[in-house]
C-alpha cells in the first residue's frame, strides 16, 4: 500500500507578555501551548508603566511558548482533499 497523507509536522513558538520577573512564576502560556522556559522567565525585554505624563520603561521577563502542530499534506504524486493519486 503507497502512502497517500504525508503530513508535516511544525513547530509554532511565541512568547508571552513582558512583565515585571518577580510576576512572571506562574504566568500561563496560551491554551495549548506548553512552556518551554522555567521559574521566572527570560529577562530578555522591557515592560512600560504610564505615571501621569511620563512612561517609565523597566527591565521585565516573559516566558517562551511551544505547540507541535500537524499540517495535512499529500505525499508526492498524491493531490486533492482526499489525496488521491495520478
Amino acid at each position: 500500500q503507497i502512502k497517500k497523507q504525508c503530513d508535516q509536522k511544525l513547530l509554532i513558538r511565541m512568547k508571552t507578555e513582558c512583565v515585571p520577573c518577580s510576576l512572571n512564576l506562574k504566568t500561563p502560556c496560551p491554551a495549548g501551548y506548553t512552556r518551554i522556559t522555567n521559574g521566572t522567565g527570560i529577562p530578555d525585554c522591557r515592560y512600560y508603566l504610564e505615571i501621569k505624563t511620563h512612561v517609565l520603561s523597566f527591565p521585565g521577563c516573559r516566558h517562551h511558548c511551544m505547540k507541535e502542530f500537524e499540517q495535512p499534506e499529500c505525499c508526492q504524486g498524491h493531490w486533492g482533499p482526499d489525496c488521491m493519486g495520478k
